[in-house]
């Protein structure tokens, strides 16, 4: 799914569509699913550098970014401050603080100090942003360009104000679990538990209202009011993936047990229990599958859904919860081992 430009962004079934070119929104996930592998091969050590370099490349001057690269290199569109924009800093953010040479976290820090200098009128793009912020604030406190931009972050997600939809929006949307990590991470980065509780009450409203009998059934494309708790299609990996990051980071910070069961529950949804009883993952390969529909999965196998496959499967894997996978799934699906991050990727 990769090559010396970037990552794929579409794939035919299990082939890639080259021609489609990369786009930053993809290439950001695979830089932050590169650094959360804590044993990376030479190979995935000299993807990780290219997709900083991609990413370096993308921001402009100005802090505004560009999303979409042809085949074979040459950026298609005007930079500008949609998610991609706050997918970008995010990972700017991570490789700022993760990356394993100290000249890859100053070239990751100059790129995210560049982005960090504007701001997204998107809430989703600052909501993104703002996790790559607290990254470099929690490696440097006295990152002032850092800390301001986790408190506008954090600003631009509404209080709730109605006590049966304790949501900050009218309608659930996509990356939904991205909101209540943003406030984990910001609230942990400035140190601020009031902050830090605003995050774990929106994370446990959305798990109930994304769970069905016992599994996982979140929010599909058309987006999800206060009426609509039934299963609804067609359910996109990322949702998955951003309530196993939001859950883990709540472990992380609480180490309540019941936020390692909602990791469970994210990589058990992968595995097939879901509302299509249908795995979503390719063990073969290690790809994910593009979407969860009534009738089944979207065979194709692009590069957002199996980076959020992997994703889910790194933080199952830190948290120790893969053997709690319900053994039926478990077995009849079994786990990518974590060699499949060069084969699933590169």
């Amino acid at each position: 799914m990769s090559d010396d430009h970037g990552v794929f962004e579409h794939a035919l079934f299990d082939v890639p569509r080259t021609d489609h070119g990369y786009c930053v929104d993809d290439v950001a996930r695979a830089l932050v699913v590169l650094l959360n592998e804590p044993e990376p091969t030479p190979e995935l050590g000299r993807l990780t550098d290219t997709c900083l370099r991609f990413l370096e490349d993308a921001v402009a001057v100005d802090g505004r970014t560009h999303n979409r690269m042809a085949a074979g290199g040459g950026w298609t569109d005007a930079p500008a401050l949609g998610d991609w924009w706050g997918r970008a800093v995010r990972a700017l953010g991570a490789a700022a603080l993760k990356s394993r040479t100290e000249q890859a976290r100053t070239r990751a820090l100059t790129a995210f100090h560049r982005a960090a200098s504007v701001r997204s009128p998107h809430g989703r793009a600052m909501v993104f942003a703002t996790l790559g912020a607290a990254d470099v604030l929690s490696g440097n406190s006295k990152d002032l360009s850092a800390r301001a931009l986790v408190f506008d972050g954090i600003s631009s997600i509404a209080i709730p104000m109605d006590d049966h939809w304790q949501w900050p929006e009218q309608r659930l949307r996509y990356a939904n679990a991205a909101l209540p990590e943003a406030l984990l991470a910001g609230g942990t980065a400035v140190d601020n538990p009031g902050i830090v509780g605003r995050g774990l009450a929106m994370l446990r409203f959305l798990l109930d209202v994304e769970t069905n009998r016992g599994h996982l059934s979140v929010t599909g494309t058309d987006g999800r009011g206060p009426a609509q708790r039934s299963a609804q299609f067609d359910q996109q990996p990322i949702e998955v993936a951003a309530i196993a990051d939001a859950c883990a980071r709540a472990f992380d910070i609480t180490a309540e047990p019941a936020w390692r069961d909602g990791v469970a529950a994210a990589w058990a949804w992968f595995t097939g229990e879901n509302d299509a009883s249908s795995p979503m993952f390719d063990p073969e390969s290690g790809a994910g599958f593009d979407g969860l529909e009534a009738g089944g999965r979207n065979e194709n196998r692009g590069a957002e859904s199996t980076l959020a496959a992997l994703s889910t499967y790194q933080q199952a894997r830190r948290l120790g919860v893969l053997e709690l996978v319900p053994t039926s799934a478990a077995s009849a699906h079994p786990s990518p081992p974590a060699s499949d991050l060069s084969t699933s990727i590169s």
